[in-house]
């Protein structure tokens, strides 16, 4: 008896401390609180076991590829502002494609490609009509070496906007989706080492872009191309000003980011509705214009036929023959010369489609016209404007770098 209250005791006991056990999990690491950040940022590991380091990526603005010949804007269903607004738009959508797939480090979207970062994306709108996208991207390294040169594309389907779960969504996102996996993809071809000394050629090229004297040394330049050859001790002053001054360049395309995501958000609304009502124009354009060719051909075939059958009545000696020959004439040209009328008037409904879809496209362009974002007392104009506000900065920059440059001056 008395063993058997023993047990029992035992057993609740057991139970009590159990429950009174806090669960710090393997090496005595605690479940709550802020975790460590290894958790997060998983470091990516060559072929030796080493890990990779996550290099920077610059996209620019897209280039809208807006032909000259503004003739031809219309045929091509081009409306130049428009596009401008889309070249700013694609490459903040690739952008966050590239973040969501957290293999790089900062990405970073600049109004030309004079940015400093590791590895650059320059991208140029083929196509985008609401119908049908295409995007032609070319990455690049720092050392001026061409990773991939790719189209990437897709036909939206009217199933897409007939989707409830698709409302507010854009149905190009596929497009960046895919090119950003291929990016990554990219990357694993790099060792750890060869990612290391970009990293250390873009503070080289960087500082070479305020004073090549002093930078250029360490490289080996060929035309487009810059190689690695020697590094500078990591406590040579001048690398350390460089590193500094760097840090603040970062700091103001942080900036933008948030600039180039606000012009995003406004055009939101308007250009999804813009996407859906230009996919159908643009198929029903194309059915109107296919109805009026078919119904031309058939008229002229018509007409071809009641020609023949009054040559062949006319050359019979029977006058039945040539009876029915005139007959045949008659109605062949009437059904014919019907069918054409009705090409014509298809062909003006063709042309009342092409005309809605321009208005859609113009109606946009005022709405989305340039803006002027105040940054640090000074401008940025999201469109061209934003390109020469960059290359003040970078202007400013290089008075910086002078005046660090003498010991006794420190801003």
């Amino acid at each position: 008896m008395f063993f058997r209250k023993s047990i029992s005791a035992l057993i609740m006991c057991t139970f009590f401390l159990s429950s009174c056990v806090t669960n710090t999990g393997k090496g005595g690491s605690l479940n709550v609180g802020p975790q460590m950040s290894s958790n997060f940022y998983k470091s990516e590991v060559d072929d030796k076991g080493v890990p990779k380091p996550k290099l920077e990526v610059i996209i620019p603005v897209f280039d809208p590829n807006i032909p000259e010949d503004s003739d031809t804007h219309e045929e091509e269903n081009i409306w130049p502002e428009l596009r401008r607004a889309e070249a700013n738009r694609f490459a903040l959508k690739l952008k966050e494609a590239l973040e969501n797939t957290e293999a790089f480090g900062a990405v970073r979207v600049t109004p030309d490609k004079s940015a400093t970062g590791d590895v650059y994306i320059l991208g140029k709108i083929n196509k985008s009509n609401g119908e049908e996208v295409e995007i032609d991207l070319q990455v690049a390294d720092i050392s001026g070496k061409v990773w991939m040169d790719e189209a990437f594309g897709l036909t939206v389907k009217e199933a897409f906007h007939n989707n409830l779960r698709n409302q507010g969504k854009d149905p190009y996102d596929p497009v960046f989706e895919e090119a950003a996996q291929k990016i990554v993809d990219e990357l694993k071809y790099h060792s750890a080492k060869d990612l290391n000394d970009l990293q250390y050629l873009t503070n080289l090229r960087f500082g070479a872009s305020f004073s090549e004297d002093a930078f250029a040394q360490y490289m080996e330049v060929d035309g487009s191309r810059a190689k690695l050859v020697s590094k500078p001790s990591d406590d040579d002053p001048m690398l350390r000003r460089v590193k500094a001054v760097r840090v603040r360049d970062q700091l103001f395309v942080d900036g933008l980011q948030s600039h180039y995501a606000t012009f995003s958000s406004k055009m939101d609304d308007s250009y999804l509705m813009w996407q859906e009502q230009a996919l159908q124009e643009v198929k029903a354009e194309r059915e109107a214009s296919d109805k009026a060719l078919k119904e031309g051909l058939g008229g002229a075939l018509l007409v071809g036929l009641g020609i023949a059958a009054a040559i062949m009545g006319a050359r019979s000696d029977s006058s039945n023959a040539q009876n029915a020959g005139i007959a045949g004439a008659a109605v062949g040209g009437i059904a014919g010369v019907t069918l054409i009328q009705k090409s014509f008037q298809t062909s003006e409904e063709a042309k009342i489609h092409r005309e809605a879809l321009n208005e859609l496209g113009q109606s946009l362009d005022v709405e989305l016209a340039p803006q002027v974002i105040e940054f640090e007392k000074q401008t940025v104009k999201l469109t061209g404007d934003a390109k020469e506000q960059f290359a003040q900065w970078r202007n400013f920059l290089k008075k910086i770098y002078a005046q660090e440059a003498t010991p006794d001056k420190q801003l």
